[in-house]
């Protein structure tokens, strides 16, 4: 492979070429591409939308065809099924999350692995270019911050170049959150219409409906979790999943770090938020989240990852689950 390389610079270096006006381009990559009541927001209806539209954001979003949509879904979903509230809002979730954001995930991995195993020849072809920009910097007499940002623009264009070829542009794992998000949000939102107006499923009001279709200490979904129970095993559930992810990343960069402290604040933080809705939103997020950590922990399958077409990559693990709990355990458990 370094044969290889070394020809491909050597065909470069004759074309390279300096232009008056911008920066150098190498000619080569020109081409490349009683309960407790409900806070005020909670219930504030959706009908306060006038008809040319100059209601809150939050009242539009509610009465928006992708809400409705979701609402659909869930009362298909309850009809279909005839289990209680609390069942046909679980079993929604996992039907959702396993038939579309599981397959989506498997997609991220797949990206990621891909980039992940274009990093040694990423690294061969920095050590050539910086070399070869270095050579013409000394011959035609350019400032370091012309080198600097020379080298930069051409080694972004071989990069794209790496990904086009292997169709694995890093911003394709981004889907999953386009596509889980609004998910998220819709379905959120449908419940908090079931919970607080009058929809109406089979000549009953889902409110009421919702009123008696809780279980356990949450028989009624309309009103707040007055144990916190569920909110706290929403923020306990979320960090689980930060926690995963930070263990089996090595050698952070520091935004990385930052970013992981955000996301375990914001977890902390949804356990308020989550005291403040009613319990079938709830048991909406508790769920999703669980799914989410399966899901997750799932994607460490050595089996799974294979059957998913997942490329092999330096950083899998014959035994990941192993390794999970003995990285966890050093962490939490055994340091002092």
């Amino acid at each position: 492979m370094m044969c290889g390389m070394g020809g491909r610079w050597q065909r470069l270096l004759p074309t390279l070429q300096l232009r008056t006006r911008g920066l150098p381009l190498l000619p080569s990559l020109r081409n490349g591409a009683n309960p407790p009541a409900l806070p005020m927001w909670a219930v504030a209806s959706v009908s306060a939308v006038s008809p040319d539209g100059a209601g809150g954001w939050y009242e539009a979003l509610a009465a928006s065809a992708p809400v409705r949509a979701a609402e659909e879904v869930l009362l298909c979903a309850h009809a279909a099924t005839g289990l209680p509230w609390w069942g046909s809002i679980l079993l929604t979730t996992v039907a959702l999350r396993g038939a579309v954001t599981l397959p989506l995930a498997a997609y991220q991995h797949y990206i990621l692995a891909k980039v992940e195993n274009l990093q040694p020849e990423i690294k061969n072809i920095a050590k050539h270019l910086n070399h070869e920009v270095a050579v013409y910097a000394n011959q035609l007499g350019w400032s370091k911050r012309v080198t600097r940002l020379t080298y930069l623009k051409n080694m972004r264009r071989l990069v794209s170049e790496l990904y086009v070829r292997d169709n694995c542009h890093p911003f394709k794992a981004t889907v999953l959150v386009w596509i889980q998000l609004p998910m998220w949000i819709f379905i959120s939102v449908a419940l908090r219409n079931f919970s607080t107006e009058g929809a109406h499923s089979e000549g009953f009001s889902v409110q009421e409906q919702l009123a008696t279709g809780g279980i356990l200490w949450f028989p009624d979904l309309t009103v707040l979790d007055s144990t916190w129970i569920l909110p706290v095993s929403l923020g306990v559930t979320n960090l689980l999943i930060v926690e995963i992810f930070a263990l089996q990343k090595i050698g952070m960069s520091r935004f990385q770090t930052y970013i992981i402290y955000f996301v375990r604040a914001l977890s902390v933080l949804m356990i308020p938020v989550a005291a403040t809705v009613p319990s079938s939103i709830v048991l909406y997020w508790l769920c999703s989240s669980f799914m989410g950590l399966s899901q997750n922990l799932l994607l460490r399958s050595p089996r799974f990852r294979q059957f998913c077409r997942i490329p092999l990559t330096k950083s899998n693990s014959d035994t990941p689950y192993k390794d999970l709990f003995a990285a966890f355990y050093a962490k939490f458990i055994s340091r002092k």
